[in-house]
Protein backbone atom coordinates (compact mmCIF):
# COMPACT_ATOMS: atom_id res chain seq x y z
CA UNK A 1 0.00 0.00 0.00
CA UNK A 2 2.46 2.89 -1.44
CA UNK A 3 0.68 6.11 -1.49
CA UNK A 4 1.28 8.08 -4.37
CA UNK A 5 3.18 10.99 -4.28
CA UNK A 6 2.42 14.34 -5.48
CA UNK A 7 4.74 16.11 -7.41
CA UNK A 8 5.32 19.85 -8.28
CA UNK A 9 6.06 18.81 -11.65
CA UNK A 10 2.46 18.38 -12.59
CA UNK A 11 -0.43 21.15 -11.61
CA UNK A 12 -2.85 20.14 -9.36
CA UNK A 13 -6.03 21.32 -7.47
CA UNK A 14 -4.92 22.89 -4.05
CA UNK A 15 -7.42 23.19 -1.51
CA UNK A 16 -6.50 25.05 2.02
CA UNK A 17 -9.43 25.16 4.72
CA UNK A 18 -8.86 26.91 7.81
CA UNK A 19 -11.95 26.52 9.99
CA UNK A 20 -12.72 25.16 13.96
CA UNK A 21 -14.24 22.31 15.68
CA UNK A 22 -16.92 22.12 19.29
CA UNK A 23 -14.02 20.83 21.47
CA UNK A 24 -16.77 19.82 23.73
CA UNK A 25 -18.43 17.21 21.69
CA UNK A 26 -16.39 13.32 21.44
CA UNK A 27 -13.98 13.79 18.36
CA UNK A 28 -15.47 11.29 16.33
CA UNK A 29 -19.08 13.05 16.20
CA UNK A 30 -17.62 16.00 15.57
CA UNK A 31 -15.63 15.09 12.82
CA UNK A 32 -18.43 12.94 11.50
CA UNK A 33 -20.03 15.01 9.13
CA UNK A 34 -16.34 16.02 7.66
CA UNK A 35 -15.70 12.10 6.33
CA UNK A 36 -19.50 11.61 5.56
CA UNK A 37 -18.91 14.54 3.44
CA UNK A 38 -15.60 13.21 2.13
CA UNK A 39 -16.88 9.43 1.25
CA UNK A 40 -20.11 11.22 -0.45
CA UNK A 41 -18.75 13.54 -2.85
CA UNK A 42 -14.96 12.35 -3.27
CA UNK A 43 -15.77 9.88 -6.13
CA UNK A 44 -12.96 8.74 -7.84
CA UNK A 45 -10.47 10.81 -5.84
CA UNK A 46 -11.58 8.53 -2.80
CA UNK A 47 -8.68 7.71 -0.31
CA UNK A 48 -7.87 4.26 0.11
CA UNK A 49 -4.83 4.64 3.10
CA UNK A 50 -4.79 6.42 5.86
CA UNK A 51 -1.30 7.51 7.83
CA UNK A 52 -0.75 7.60 11.53
CA UNK A 53 2.34 5.98 12.84
CA UNK A 54 1.62 3.61 10.52
CA UNK A 55 -0.12 3.21 6.83
CA UNK A 56 -3.42 1.28 7.22
CA UNK A 57 -6.10 0.79 4.70
CA UNK A 58 -9.12 3.72 4.65
CA UNK A 59 -11.46 3.63 7.46
CA UNK A 60 -13.52 5.13 10.04
CA UNK A 61 -11.63 2.69 12.62
CA UNK A 62 -8.44 3.29 11.00
CA UNK A 63 -8.81 7.27 11.34
CA UNK A 64 -9.31 7.56 15.01
CA UNK A 65 -6.66 5.25 15.60
CA UNK A 66 -4.49 7.06 13.75
CA UNK A 67 -5.85 10.25 15.49
CA UNK A 68 -5.34 8.92 18.50
CA UNK A 69 -1.47 7.41 17.92
CA UNK A 70 -0.70 10.67 16.72
CA UNK A 71 -1.90 13.11 19.15
CA UNK A 72 0.69 14.57 21.92
CA UNK A 73 -0.49 17.61 24.44
CA UNK A 74 -2.24 19.95 22.08
CA UNK A 75 -2.03 18.79 18.50
CA UNK A 76 -2.56 16.10 16.21
CA UNK A 77 -2.52 15.18 12.65
CA UNK A 78 -3.15 12.56 10.11
CA UNK A 79 -2.58 12.07 6.59
CA UNK A 80 -4.98 10.37 3.86
CA UNK A 81 -3.96 9.38 0.16
CA UNK A 82 -4.30 7.07 -2.26
CA UNK A 83 -2.09 4.42 -4.06
CA UNK A 84 -3.77 4.69 -7.34
CA UNK A 85 -4.12 7.69 -10.06
CA UNK A 86 -5.13 10.17 -9.06
CA UNK A 87 -2.96 10.74 -7.06
CA UNK A 88 -3.97 12.77 -3.41
CA UNK A 89 -2.73 14.02 -0.55
CA UNK A 90 -4.91 15.09 2.31
CA UNK A 91 -3.02 16.65 5.69
CA UNK A 92 -5.98 16.73 8.58
CA UNK A 93 -4.57 19.07 11.54
CA UNK A 94 -6.18 19.49 14.73
CA UNK A 95 -5.36 21.83 17.65
CA UNK A 96 -6.70 21.77 21.27
CA UNK A 97 -6.17 23.71 24.64
CA UNK A 98 -4.73 26.13 25.63
CA UNK A 99 -4.38 26.66 21.65
CA UNK A 100 -7.51 27.99 19.96
CA UNK A 101 -9.42 24.81 18.83
CA UNK A 102 -8.43 24.74 14.67
CA UNK A 103 -9.33 22.57 12.59
CA UNK A 104 -6.85 22.65 8.86
CA UNK A 105 -7.41 20.80 5.96
CA UNK A 106 -5.30 20.79 3.09
CA UNK A 107 -5.92 18.87 0.16
CA UNK A 108 -4.03 18.07 -3.15
CA UNK A 109 -5.41 16.17 -6.03
CA UNK A 110 -3.26 15.53 -9.14
CA UNK A 111 -3.59 16.30 -11.89
CA UNK A 112 -5.52 19.23 -12.63
CA UNK A 113 -7.25 17.86 -15.58
CA UNK A 114 -9.33 15.40 -14.10
CA UNK A 115 -11.59 18.61 -12.17
CA UNK A 116 -12.35 19.45 -16.34
CA UNK A 117 -15.58 17.63 -15.49
CA UNK A 118 -18.80 20.07 -14.60
CA UNK A 119 -20.06 17.32 -11.95
CA UNK A 120 -16.99 16.42 -10.46
CA UNK A 121 -16.37 20.21 -10.07
CA UNK A 122 -19.75 20.59 -8.40
CA UNK A 123 -19.39 17.78 -5.96
CA UNK A 124 -16.10 19.11 -4.74
CA UNK A 125 -17.33 22.37 -3.64
CA UNK A 126 -20.75 20.66 -2.42
CA UNK A 127 -17.68 18.59 -0.17
CA UNK A 128 -16.35 22.01 0.74
CA UNK A 129 -19.45 23.86 1.53
CA UNK A 130 -20.95 21.04 3.92
CA UNK A 131 -17.05 21.36 5.63
CA UNK A 132 -18.08 25.07 6.03
CA UNK A 133 -21.55 24.33 6.84
CA UNK A 134 -20.43 22.64 10.35
CA UNK A 135 -17.12 23.91 11.36
CA UNK A 136 -16.98 28.07 11.47
CA UNK A 137 -14.78 29.04 8.97
CA UNK A 138 -11.95 32.25 9.12
CA UNK A 139 -11.20 31.06 4.65
CA UNK A 140 -10.94 28.34 2.58
CA UNK A 141 -10.01 28.62 -0.81
CA UNK A 142 -8.95 26.14 -4.21
CA UNK A 143 -7.11 26.86 -6.68
CA UNK A 144 -4.32 25.14 -9.49
CA UNK A 145 -1.26 25.23 -7.65
CA UNK A 146 0.11 27.60 -11.22
CA UNK A 147 -2.50 29.91 -9.89
CA UNK A 148 -1.05 30.10 -6.51
CA UNK A 149 2.24 30.55 -7.35
CA UNK A 150 1.49 33.25 -9.99
CA UNK A 151 -0.75 35.02 -7.73
CA UNK A 152 2.08 35.45 -5.00
CA UNK A 153 -0.24 33.44 -2.30
CA UNK A 154 -0.12 33.22 0.67
CA UNK A 155 1.79 36.66 1.44
CA UNK A 156 0.28 38.61 -1.72
CA UNK A 157 3.42 41.11 -1.49
CA UNK A 158 3.31 41.45 2.19
CA UNK A 159 6.69 40.11 4.62
CA UNK A 160 5.92 37.20 6.36
CA UNK A 161 5.53 38.78 10.25
CA UNK A 162 2.84 40.36 8.53
CA UNK A 163 1.02 38.04 6.88
CA UNK A 164 0.84 35.31 9.77
CA UNK A 165 -0.40 38.58 11.44
CA UNK A 166 -3.16 39.74 9.44
CA UNK A 167 -3.72 36.59 7.62
CA UNK A 168 -6.85 36.82 4.35
CA UNK A 169 -7.80 39.84 6.11
CA UNK A 170 -8.96 41.36 2.71
CA UNK A 171 -9.68 39.88 -0.90
CA UNK A 172 -5.96 39.94 -2.13
CA UNK A 173 -6.63 37.51 -5.12
CA UNK A 174 -9.65 35.37 -5.67
CA UNK A 175 -9.66 32.06 -6.06
CA UNK A 176 -11.52 29.00 -8.30
CA UNK A 177 -13.65 27.92 -5.32
CA UNK A 178 -13.45 30.72 -1.83
CA UNK A 179 -15.36 30.66 1.36
CA UNK A 180 -14.83 33.54 3.24
CA UNK A 181 -16.21 33.60 7.08
CA UNK A 182 -18.41 36.18 8.28
CA UNK A 183 -15.65 38.57 9.82
CA UNK A 184 -15.02 39.06 6.10
CA UNK A 185 -18.30 39.60 4.87
CA UNK A 186 -19.27 41.83 7.31
CA UNK A 187 -15.58 43.66 5.60
CA UNK A 188 -16.79 43.75 2.29
CA UNK A 189 -20.34 43.84 3.02
CA UNK A 190 -22.56 40.91 3.06
CA UNK A 191 -25.54 42.29 -0.09
CA UNK A 192 -22.28 43.14 -1.81
CA UNK A 193 -21.03 39.87 -1.60
CA UNK A 194 -24.23 38.32 -2.49
CA UNK A 195 -24.47 40.15 -5.34
CA UNK A 196 -21.05 39.23 -6.68
CA UNK A 197 -21.39 38.03 -10.50
CA UNK A 198 -20.28 34.74 -10.70
CA UNK A 199 -20.88 30.99 -11.38
CA UNK A 200 -22.44 30.14 -7.75
CA UNK A 201 -22.50 32.60 -4.41
CA UNK A 202 -24.05 31.32 -1.70
CA UNK A 203 -24.51 32.43 1.97
CA UNK A 204 -24.06 29.70 4.74
CA UNK A 205 -26.21 29.48 7.66
CA UNK A 206 -23.18 30.22 9.92
CA UNK A 207 -22.78 33.74 7.83
CA UNK A 208 -19.93 33.14 5.93
CA UNK A 209 -20.30 33.01 1.78
CA UNK A 210 -19.40 30.29 -0.62
CA UNK A 211 -17.99 31.73 -4.24
CA UNK A 212 -17.25 30.03 -7.12
CA UNK A 213 -16.18 31.96 -9.96
CA UNK A 214 -16.48 29.35 -12.99
CA UNK A 215 -17.82 25.86 -13.39
CA UNK A 216 -14.13 24.17 -14.07
CA UNK A 217 -11.59 24.20 -11.81
CA UNK A 218 -9.28 22.91 -14.44
CA UNK A 219 -10.27 25.67 -17.10
CA UNK A 220 -9.47 28.21 -14.68
CA UNK A 221 -7.13 30.27 -17.09
CA UNK A 222 -9.19 30.22 -20.22
CA UNK A 223 -9.66 34.02 -21.56
CA UNK A 224 -13.48 33.60 -20.56
CA UNK A 225 -13.13 31.88 -16.61
CA UNK A 226 -10.47 35.24 -16.42
CA UNK A 227 -13.39 37.63 -17.54
CA UNK A 228 -15.22 36.14 -15.29
CA UNK A 229 -12.70 36.27 -12.22
CA UNK A 230 -11.72 39.57 -12.91
CA UNK A 231 -15.43 40.81 -12.74
CA UNK A 232 -16.21 39.26 -9.77
CA UNK A 233 -12.68 40.41 -7.99
CA UNK A 234 -13.47 44.22 -8.90
CA UNK A 235 -17.12 43.91 -7.70
CA UNK A 236 -15.53 42.61 -4.38
CA UNK A 237 -13.04 45.05 -4.23
CA UNK A 238 -14.15 48.40 -6.00
CA UNK A 239 -11.13 50.11 -5.71
CA UNK A 240 -9.83 47.94 -8.66
CA UNK A 241 -9.90 48.57 -12.23
CA UNK A 242 -11.23 45.92 -14.22
CA UNK A 243 -8.81 46.28 -17.10
CA UNK A 244 -5.68 46.58 -14.77
CA UNK A 245 -7.08 43.10 -12.82
CA UNK A 246 -7.74 41.64 -16.35
CA UNK A 247 -4.81 42.13 -18.12
CA UNK A 248 -2.80 41.18 -15.28
CA UNK A 249 -4.55 37.62 -15.56
CA UNK A 250 -4.63 37.40 -19.03
CA UNK A 251 -0.55 37.64 -18.44
CA UNK A 252 -0.96 35.07 -15.72
CA UNK A 253 -2.42 32.85 -18.47
CA UNK A 254 -0.02 33.38 -21.30
CA UNK A 255 3.16 32.75 -19.13
CA UNK A 256 1.18 29.28 -18.64
CA UNK A 257 1.31 28.88 -23.03
CA UNK A 258 2.83 25.52 -23.35
CA UNK A 259 6.63 26.02 -25.54
CA UNK A 260 8.32 23.57 -26.84
CA UNK A 261 11.65 22.41 -25.73
CA UNK A 262 14.16 22.79 -28.24
CA UNK A 263 17.24 22.46 -25.81
CA UNK A 264 21.23 22.00 -26.92
CA UNK A 265 20.95 18.43 -27.51
CA UNK A 266 24.39 17.46 -25.42
CA UNK A 267 22.85 19.26 -22.16
CA UNK A 268 18.99 18.50 -23.09
CA UNK A 269 18.55 15.52 -20.42
CA UNK A 270 20.11 18.09 -18.17
CA UNK A 271 17.89 21.16 -18.79
CA UNK A 272 14.79 19.35 -18.70
CA UNK A 273 15.42 18.21 -14.94
CA UNK A 274 16.31 22.00 -14.32
CA UNK A 275 12.60 22.86 -15.49
CA UNK A 276 11.00 20.10 -13.98
CA UNK A 277 12.47 21.83 -10.77
CA UNK A 278 11.36 25.35 -11.78
CA UNK A 279 7.87 26.61 -10.52
CA UNK A 280 4.93 25.71 -12.65
CA UNK A 281 4.24 29.58 -12.85
CA UNK A 282 8.00 30.19 -14.37
CA UNK A 283 8.12 27.26 -16.59
CA UNK A 284 7.27 27.70 -19.82
CA UNK A 285 9.48 31.07 -19.42
CA UNK A 286 12.60 29.22 -18.31
CA UNK A 287 12.06 26.70 -21.33
CA UNK A 288 12.13 29.39 -23.89
CA UNK A 289 15.17 31.17 -21.91
CA UNK A 290 16.82 27.90 -22.31
CA UNK A 291 15.77 26.93 -25.85
CA UNK A 292 17.56 30.24 -26.48
CA UNK A 293 20.49 29.52 -24.25
CA UNK A 294 24.13 28.20 -26.23
CA UNK A 295 26.61 26.36 -23.50
CA UNK A 296 30.03 27.63 -24.47
CA UNK A 297 31.94 24.77 -26.40
CA UNK A 298 34.16 22.95 -23.87
CA UNK A 299 38.35 24.40 -24.20
CA UNK A 300 39.19 21.86 -21.45
CA UNK A 301 41.67 19.56 -24.12
CA UNK A 302 44.64 19.95 -26.05
CA UNK A 303 45.69 17.46 -29.47
CA UNK A 304 47.13 14.66 -28.19
CA UNK A 305 50.20 15.56 -29.64
CA UNK A 306 50.26 18.41 -27.51
CA UNK A 307 49.60 16.41 -24.35
CA UNK A 308 51.57 16.74 -21.12
CA UNK A 309 53.79 14.00 -20.87
CA UNK A 310 53.48 12.20 -17.22
CA UNK A 311 55.81 13.68 -14.58
CA UNK A 312 55.35 11.17 -11.92
CA UNK A 313 57.16 8.26 -10.62
CA UNK A 314 54.50 5.60 -10.11
CA UNK A 315 51.84 6.64 -12.38
CA UNK A 316 49.37 3.18 -11.34
CA UNK A 317 49.88 4.93 -7.42
CA UNK A 318 49.01 8.23 -8.62
CA UNK A 319 45.82 7.24 -10.78
CA UNK A 320 44.78 5.13 -7.62
CA UNK A 321 45.00 8.23 -6.00
CA UNK A 322 42.73 9.62 -8.78
CA UNK A 323 40.37 6.70 -8.07
CA UNK A 324 40.31 7.58 -4.16
CA UNK A 325 39.25 11.18 -5.09
CA UNK A 326 36.10 10.05 -7.03
CA UNK A 327 35.09 7.80 -4.22
CA UNK A 328 35.11 11.03 -2.11
CA UNK A 329 32.49 12.12 -4.29
CA UNK A 330 30.46 8.74 -3.94
CA UNK A 331 30.69 9.07 -0.33
CA UNK A 332 29.51 12.29 -0.70
CA UNK A 333 26.32 12.01 -3.32
CA UNK A 334 25.30 8.33 -2.97
CA UNK A 335 22.52 8.75 -0.92
CA UNK A 336 20.89 11.60 -2.75
CA UNK A 337 22.32 10.30 -6.14
CA UNK A 338 22.17 6.89 -5.72
CA UNK A 339 23.54 6.38 -9.81
CA UNK A 340 26.62 7.82 -8.62
CA UNK A 341 27.59 4.64 -8.29
CA UNK A 342 27.71 3.39 -11.60
CA UNK A 343 30.24 6.00 -12.94
CA UNK A 344 28.16 6.08 -16.26
CA UNK A 345 27.11 9.16 -18.26
CA UNK A 346 23.60 9.09 -16.94
CA UNK A 347 25.30 9.68 -13.52
CA UNK A 348 26.88 13.17 -14.65
CA UNK A 349 23.61 14.35 -15.50
CA UNK A 350 22.51 13.21 -12.21
CA UNK A 351 24.84 15.16 -10.21
CA UNK A 352 24.78 18.00 -12.60
CA UNK A 353 21.14 18.03 -11.96
CA UNK A 354 21.54 17.71 -8.38
CA UNK A 355 24.20 20.28 -7.95
CA UNK A 356 22.33 22.58 -9.88
CA UNK A 357 18.80 22.09 -7.51
CA UNK A 358 20.93 22.50 -4.48
CA UNK A 359 22.58 25.43 -5.59
CA UNK A 360 25.96 23.56 -4.35
CA UNK A 361 28.75 26.31 -5.54
CA UNK A 362 26.72 29.03 -3.58
CA UNK A 363 25.70 26.75 -0.64
CA UNK A 364 29.47 26.18 1.06
CA UNK A 365 32.19 27.67 1.43
CA UNK A 366 34.41 28.61 -1.25
CA UNK A 367 37.80 27.04 0.70
CA UNK A 368 35.89 23.44 1.11
CA UNK A 369 34.80 23.48 -2.55
CA UNK A 370 38.31 24.54 -3.74
CA UNK A 371 39.91 21.90 -1.69
CA UNK A 372 37.58 19.24 -1.99
CA UNK A 373 34.88 19.34 -3.90
CA UNK A 374 36.64 20.08 -7.27
CA UNK A 375 39.38 17.28 -7.00
CA UNK A 376 36.73 14.52 -6.37
CA UNK A 377 34.33 15.75 -9.11
CA UNK A 378 37.18 16.46 -11.43
CA UNK A 379 38.72 12.72 -10.80
CA UNK A 380 34.68 11.06 -11.06
CA UNK A 381 34.20 13.02 -14.41
CA UNK A 382 38.05 11.20 -15.35
CA UNK A 383 36.73 8.08 -14.27
CA UNK A 384 33.61 8.14 -16.75
CA UNK A 385 35.83 9.12 -19.42
CA UNK A 386 38.46 6.29 -18.71
CA UNK A 387 35.19 3.60 -17.45
CA UNK A 388 32.96 4.53 -20.76
CA UNK A 389 35.17 5.99 -23.53
CA UNK A 390 38.46 3.67 -23.24
CA UNK A 391 40.75 6.70 -21.87
CA UNK A 392 43.80 6.62 -20.15
CA UNK A 393 44.98 8.90 -17.51
CA UNK A 394 47.69 10.80 -18.02
CA UNK A 395 49.31 11.69 -14.40
CA UNK A 396 50.96 14.49 -13.36
CA UNK A 397 52.21 16.15 -10.11
CA UNK A 398 50.12 18.80 -10.33
CA UNK A 399 46.32 17.51 -9.61
CA UNK A 400 45.08 20.24 -12.11
CA UNK A 401 47.37 19.28 -14.62
CA UNK A 402 46.22 15.96 -14.94
CA UNK A 403 44.63 14.60 -18.36
CA UNK A 404 42.90 11.86 -20.05
CA UNK A 405 43.02 10.98 -22.97
CA UNK A 406 40.25 9.49 -25.29
CA UNK A 407 41.06 8.76 -28.81
CA UNK A 408 43.19 12.05 -30.61
CA UNK A 409 42.71 14.65 -27.24
CA UNK A 410 43.12 15.15 -23.99
CA UNK A 411 40.97 16.42 -21.57
CA UNK A 412 41.31 18.30 -18.31
CA UNK A 413 38.61 16.96 -16.20
CA UNK A 414 40.40 18.94 -12.70
CA UNK A 415 40.22 22.50 -14.71
CA UNK A 416 36.22 21.40 -15.88
CA UNK A 417 35.59 20.94 -12.36
CA UNK A 418 36.73 24.19 -11.13
CA UNK A 419 35.16 26.19 -13.74
CA UNK A 420 32.11 24.21 -12.67
CA UNK A 421 31.96 24.61 -9.48
CA UNK A 422 32.13 28.92 -9.50
CA UNK A 423 28.28 29.16 -9.61
CA UNK A 424 24.67 27.91 -10.01
CA UNK A 425 25.00 28.88 -13.83
CA UNK A 426 28.59 27.50 -14.21
CA UNK A 427 26.95 24.29 -13.66
CA UNK A 428 24.92 24.55 -16.80
CA UNK A 429 27.80 26.71 -18.72
CA UNK A 430 30.39 24.17 -18.07
CA UNK A 431 28.85 20.85 -16.94
CA UNK A 432 29.91 17.05 -16.59
CA UNK A 433 27.51 15.67 -19.40
CA UNK A 434 28.24 18.31 -21.91
CA UNK A 435 32.49 17.81 -21.63
CA UNK A 436 31.58 14.08 -21.84
CA UNK A 437 29.54 14.24 -25.04
CA UNK A 438 31.94 16.11 -26.63
CA UNK A 439 34.82 13.52 -25.85
CA UNK A 440 32.58 10.90 -27.15
CA UNK A 441 31.97 12.69 -30.06
CA UNK A 442 35.74 13.45 -30.80
CA UNK A 443 37.40 10.05 -29.55
CA UNK A 444 37.42 8.60 -33.25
Amino acid sequence: MKRLKILDVDNYLHLTFEGAFDQQVALEHELEPLFQALEEYAGEWMPDVVEGKRRRKYSRAAIWKALEEERDENSTSIVLGRTRWPALYMLLNLHFPPLPPELSISIKVQPLSFFTEVERCRKFVDMVRTWAFHHPITHAQANSLAEVQLSGAPWFGRDMRTSIRDGFDKIYELSWLNVFGPKLVETVGRERMLSTPAHRVEELPNGSILLVTWPTAADFARDEARVAQARAHVHLRPDLDFDTVLRSLRERSAALTPVAPRFHPDVAPLLSRVVDRVALGERQRKIAELNAWQPPEPEEWLPADSALPPDVEDSERVRDYYGYLAERLVALLHSKVPSVFTETPESLTDIDAHFWSENFPEAFERQHIDEHAVPAVGAYLGEVLVRNLGGQWLPRKKLGEAQVLVGQRVWFPMVRAHRYLRSRQSLLDFSLSQLYRTAERHRG
